[in-house]
């Protein structure tokens, strides 16, 4: 089974976390998810979190602290999940035409997100 690398970034802003969803035709189509994305080979974790965030809702991003780090196993993949602590030079304007919203910690639960993000949700929950 093919293991991917994938990086998500972690963004507060007046108690509120970004979150986007993800596309129609992706795998879990419709979850709600931390905006990041795939490592290209040979790409570092801090440069392809800075691309996605890049590519995916137009802004500059500083990477920081890796808060958590996961491996989850689905039925065609294992996502092996690193997530950073971010913040963004600039306001995100979704780029693929994705949804975004704040929400707050406390409301993460209540999302439908991929369970590979259940550690960290359990984790911001916990500190809100």
């Amino acid at each position: 089974m093919t293991t991917v690398v994938v990086t998500a970034a972690v963004i507060e802003q007046d108690g509120c976390v970004l979150v986007t969803r993800r596309l129609k035709g992706s795998h879990l189509e419709g979850y709600w998810e931390f905006p990041g994305g795939k490592c290209d080979p040979g790409e570092t974790l801090a440069a392809c979190l800075a691309r996605e965030l890049h590519e995916e809702l137009g802004v500059a991003a500083f990477v920081g602290d890796e808060i958590l780090s996961v491996t989850h196993t689905y039925s065609d993949r294992v996502i092996e999940l690193h997530f950073f602590r971010c913040s963004l030079t600039g306001n995100p304007v979704p780029q693929l035409g994705q949804e975004m919203q704040w929400a707050r910690r406390g409301e993460l639960g209540g999302l439908r997100l991929p369970p590979a993000d259940a550690e960290l949700v359990e984790l911001l929950t916990r500190q809100a």
